[in-house]
């Protein structure tokens, strides 16, 4: 996603490495030391430390009486000033350790030691008695005279002890090369495949000429046997590759390996229904993202929280939050809806695109032909309204929307009916941070036209897939939307400023037109009335071609509308041409699938793979189930299900992109409280919970530091600190719910 950070999180990191592929700046340079005064022989000085911390010299090492009770790992710190770091230079931060009593954590940074305090490296050791030494090598994103080494040592809950002694910033060291490790050279998905559904795989090979491959059960039988089929270099991934199809085998079983090139891959199974399992796994993973509500251990065991932004200290609350400063004069009730992300902050646009992605989950299995609504119906998902005789997808997305219908600018107001684009913390808050710890102000952010329209789509969308379960709130989400269409008529180019990002995603979007298009095709699904059936069809997107190679995202919105107005059962003058067009989209999507030798519908233009690309694979696998539903052709059912091998494995890095599945699996998704690979006291991201995959942009430093030089695929590290391309979001989770759902279907 493109809405990210304008400036580095406050506390996000950069442990690591070197460029991969090109010369280091600092490789040839003489080697400096950065520090002074590191051994503490006779004194402390030039260190310092935060005013609740007792540090002086004891045995030769800097010692420090840590005071239990802070919040934050920045309320108590040590650390030296006024360093200088030159951008692509290496450097080796090195120490030794020790706190008492054992099990302390604390955070080792490297960053500037003004506002607005950017971090170039991180590291959370956990403390022993006994002590420890510690080396790490990172690339510096800047220039820089005022950078800092810290020690923080805040947030605990207990006082402790922590010395350390050898401290060293050493400048000009050869940077270290980052190799990921991809395992076994056959990909596979390693999760399922339908038995009577595609089943393909890549070989990575020097090879030229075919070779043989077997298929083996789980005793080592082989079941199966062929021959690859050379496919030349893959430039998502600069490697020499095949292609394996053993379509042909329609056994169920699970265990299964596929052997070629003297490699053997990764286990997987055959129609063991797995996608059952994901389908409400994706789906589940929005609950524990729940604002304003504690989340109960007994429903996610492992995942129980108390209520974040609740106006419970040290939160600061969301039931009235204030303006930025010069917007407006009031104040909001914004409490619940969903985190949007791995911070703490909750957006209209993104909401909107996620909102109507799982009621769209939920509006497909009622009306395709392969849908199956008993799926995801009450008690489907174990959460707190389940048995209320409501489906729980709609229970779940209603914690979403009510939250949406609170951003709206209330009456009397000069922009009454518009919608707040976003509300997040003043500042950016560091990791890890429970949602109930957030010490930060919310602000409400300026409203805008997307937001706006965002909000009458999804309005408008509920209200008729409400209305069994729950016809006031349905009447009341038809009044939200057309306020907000016809404030968003009289306001249409009230634009977020993408200089917006301290705090929270900018999430800036400067046309309009496609968010127009959406709402008025979802009002008049709902109402059926000609006057929105007019606007659809004299909107420039009504005839325009959507289905790009990017696909559809919270900033292009127009597919939302494509998608419904050809399945959802309306009156629409020209709805076959609209259903048409979408099939050409899939049609499209297809041949990309063909040609690509890893058989993903995306191939981005100078193979610039965009923020979160896993999601835009996933959303143009949508359109493609799409052409299914309208059509019943086998070829679309298929390709839609082989859009999902790569998400599992069938990729160049050979792993998983979604928590708890697969052997080989993305675990260390960015997030402030699943952040167990900083706190072994927090969990890590609960399965089902999708990467946001590679991103050759590589925003984040510690993304440049190992992965600068990357081709495509390659452009992706499973660390927290990687927010650009390891970032859980809402609307990726959407996308895996939709295309989960369709897929069990099909088992």
């Amino acid at each position: 996603m493109k809405r990210r950070r304008t400036a580095l999180l406050s506390l996000t990191a950069l442990v690591a490495t070197a460029l991969v592929g090109l010369p280091a700046p600092g490789a040839a340079a003489d080697e400096v030391e950065q520090l002074e005064n590191g051994t503490f022989d006779t004194t402390t000085a030039p260190w310092w430390a935060s005013s609740n911390v007792t540090a002086g010299l004891s045995e030769g090492q800097l010692c420090a009486d840590v005071p239990g009770g802070t919040a934050n790992r920045w309320d108590a710190a040590v650390g030296q000033n006024d360093l200088t770091l030159v951008k692509g230079e290496s450097y080796k931060l090195s120490f030794t350790a020790n706190g008492t009593p054992d099990g302390h954590v604390v955070r080792a940074i490297v960053g500037l030691s003004v506002a607005p305090y950017d971090t170039y490296f991180e590291v959370t050791p956990q403390l022993s008695v006994s002590g420890n030494s510690y080396s790490y090598t990172f690339t510096s994103p800047v220039d820089t005279a005022q950078g800092q080494v810290g020690f923080q040592l805040g947030g605990s809950a207990d006082p402790f002890r922590f010395c350390m002694d050898d401290v060293s910033l050493l400048g000009g060291v050869p940077p270290e090369v980052y190799e990921p490790d991809t395992g076994p050279r056959v990909r596979v998905n390693q999760v399922a495949y339908l038995p009577a559904g595609p089943k393909n795989a890549t070989l990575v090979t020097d090879a030229s000429a075919k070779l043989p491959w077997q298929l083996k059960n789980s005793g080592g039988a082989v079941v199966a046997h062929g021959t690859t089929v050379p496919r030349g270099t893959d430039a998502s991934s600069g490697q020499n590759v095949h292609s394996i199809d053993f379509g042909a085998y329609k056994k169920r079983g699970t265990g299964l390996t596929l052997v070629a090139d003297g490699e053997t891959s990764h286990p997987f199974d055959i129609g063991t229904g797995a996608y059952e399992k994901l389908r409400l796994d994706a789906v589940k993973y929005y609950y524990p993202q729940r604002s304003g509500i504690a989340i109960r251990d007994d429903l996610r065991p492992g995942y129980g929280r108390a209520a974040g932004h609740v106006d419970v200290a040290p939160n600061q609350g969301d039931s009235n939050v204030p303006c930025q400063p010069g917007v407006c004069d009031y104040t909001l009730d914004v409490t619940g809806g969903w985190y949007d992300a791995g911070d703490h902050g909750k957006y209209v646009v993104n909401g909107g695109i996620s909102t109507w992605e799982l009621l769209s989950t939920y509006e497909r299995s009622r009306i395709a032909r392969t849908g199956q609504p008993a799926k995801l119906g009450d008690g489907s998902l174990a959460i707190p309204e389940s048995g209320n005789k409501v489906p729980d997808i709609l229970d779940e997305v209603r914690w979403e929307l009510d939250f949406l219908l609170k951003m709206q600018v209330p009456e009397g107001q000069p922009l009454a009916g518009m919608a707040h684009h976003k509300v997040h913390d003043e500042q950016w808050t560091g990791l890890p941070l429970l949602p109930g710890e957030d010490p930060q102000k919310r602000e409400l952010h300026p409203p805008s036209t997307q937001a706006t329209l965002n909000l009458a789509a999804t309005a408008a969308q509920a209200a008729r897939l409400y209305r069994p379960y729950d016809k006031a709130f349905a009447a009341k989400a038809l009044a939200a939307a057309r306020k907000a269409w016809t404030a968003a008529r009289a306001h249409p180019a009230m634009y977020a400023d993408p200089n917006d990002g301290i705090g929270g995603g900018a999430y800036a979007d400067s046309d309009a037109t496609d968010e127009f298009y959406w709402a008025a095709a979802e009002l008049y699904l709902t109402t059926g009335e000609k006057a929105f059936a007019d606007h659809v069809l004299a909107s420039p997107v009504h005839t325009a071609d959507i289905f790009g190679p990017l696909g559809y995202d919270w900033a292009r919105t127009a597919a939302a509308a494509r998608l419904d107005l050809a399945t959802v059962p309306s009156g629409l003058p020209g709805r076959d041409k609209v259903r048409q067009s979408v099939i050409k989209g899939a049609d499209r999507y297809l041949t990309t699938l063909k040609a690509q030798p890893y058989g993903m519908p995306y191939a981005p233009a100078d193979n610039l793979y965009d923020w979160g690309s896993n999601h835009q694979i996933l959303h143009n696998a949508v359109v493609i189930a799409t052409a299914y539903d309208i059509s019943g052709a086998a070829k679309y059912r298929d390709g839609a299900v082989q859009s999902m091998d790569y998400v599992f494995g069938r990729n160049a890095l050979n792993m998983s992109y979604v928590t708890g599945y697969g052997e080989v699996a993305a675990h260390n998704q960015h997030s402030r409280w699943y952040a167990r690979q900083l706190d072994p006291s927090l969990p890590a991201p609960p399965d089902g919970t999708l990467a946001g995959g590679p991103n050759s942009s590589i925003q984040d430093p510690f993304a440049q530091g190992k992965l600068q030089g990357c081709v495509g695929q390659f452009c992706y590290i499973d660390d927290i600190q990687s927010w650009s391309t390891n970032e859980h979001t809402i609307n990726w989770n959407s996308a895996l719910t939709r295309m989960a759902s369709f897929v069990a279907d099909q088992e």
